[in-house]
């Protein structure tokens, strides 16, 4: 066996053996649990290049060895495939996702059973606005004028607006302008990206019954502001209690900032930016930009496919958690859980 091939060994059994036991790994605990050929002076020798390579650390005054960040995505980055998850695991997301009521349900179940799974903070963005389309415009009477518009995306999200609008003058006899205007602003919305509703609504305008112009006129101004400039997007964090399992040695000093990262839910919002379906992220320690996550691990991934393409997805998902991570396990579950909410939303 060629020493770079042995020495991959070696690390990956220090990786294993930290994170089931989060204590530093010596050559003598890796030569009894491990069938790694060699004597423990070779795999001391192996240790000490991997040492002088930096991809592990001696931590005080220790005689284990821990690995450094650097050391984790040498890992992550060779593991040859995520493994995939048994047909029980699978069964369980399956029956625990199936019973959801609505969106909210799916995306609080998801972060949930995310955390429960890899027993780390789990997180999963509300889909995208501007990513989804529209599948049906509600408009409801509540006085003479004002009405009530409920936009349903084909993501089953809802938003709704109260709007005031001008008293409707020279409508035909037996007209009912209401429903009028609902089949009117469905024919033209329904199916259209959200993205693209700034145009529609101006082709509406112009198209528009004379009579029925000043409610589309004010249910407009109301439509490109939930279409065209959607709010601030939203992520819902599940299993917070799970990073203080192993306590100061999992985060030294970095658990408060990270606590208070989450709660701001800006940095993670942006980490989730940056995800595809189906190709999960594994950002690691330093790697992370943001300095509240420099003691964490990110494994992210995109759930859903946004109209229909394969390389954009509806928001993110993923999980938080020190860079001491069940790697293989935590990708895994991320990939298996966003594939089936992906599933469940498109059915929906």
């Amino acid at each position: 066996m060629a020493h770079e091939e042995r020495r991959l060994q070696v690390l990956r059994a220090i990786v294993q053996d930290y994170v089931s036991t989060n204590d530093p790994v010596g050559s003598k605990a890796l030569a009894a649990r491990h069938d790694l050929g060699v004597s423990p002076a070779t795999i001391r020798n192996d240790m000490a290049v991997l040492e002088e390579e930096g991809y592990i650390t001696q931590p005080h005054t220790s005689a284990g060895r821990v690995p450094t960040d650097k050391g984790y995505r040498f890992f992550v980055d060779r593991l040859s495939a995520i493994k995939p998850l048994s047909s029980a695991e699978r069964r369980a997301i399956e029956r625990f996702l199936d019973g959801a009521l609505d969106l909210d349900d799916v995306l609080a179940r998801t972060v949930r059973l995310l955390a429960q799974l890899t027993r780390n903070v789990a997180v999963i963005q509300y889909p995208t606005l501007s990513r989804s389309a529209v599948r049906h415009l509600e408009v409801v009477q509540l006085a003479t004028t004002r009405l009530l518009v409920v936009l349903i995306t084909d993501t089953g999200r809802v938003e709704q607006r109260v709007v005031e609008v001008p008293p409707v003058v020279d409508a035909p006899a037996g007209s009912d302008p209401v429903a009028e205007l609902r089949t009117l602003i469905n024919a033209a919305f329904v199916g259209a990206k959200l993205a693209d509703a700034a145009v529609k609504v101006a082709d509406l305008l112009d198209t528009a019954p004379a009579h029925l112009r000043g409610l589309v006129a004010a249910v407009s101004a109301t439509l490109v502001e939930t279409l065209v400039e959607p709010g601030e997007d939203r992520l819902l964090v599940g299993g917070t209690a799970n990073l203080t399992r192993g306590g100061a040695l999992d985060f030294p000093g970095t658990l408060r900032p990270l606590l208070e990262a989450l709660e701001e839910q800006v940095v993670v919002l942006r980490l989730m930016g940056e995800v595809a379906p189906g190709a999960v992220l594994v950002s690691i320690g330093e790697e992370n930009e943001h300095h509240s996550f420099t003691g964490a691990s990110v494994v992210s991934v995109g759930y859903g496919s946004a109209g229909g393409t394969a390389d954009l997805a509806l928001g993110g998902l993923g999980v938080v958690g020190p860079t001491r991570m069940d790697y293989p396990g935590t990708m895994a579950a991320v990939r298996a859980v966003a594939r089936y909410v992906g599933q469940l939303l498109a059915e929906s």
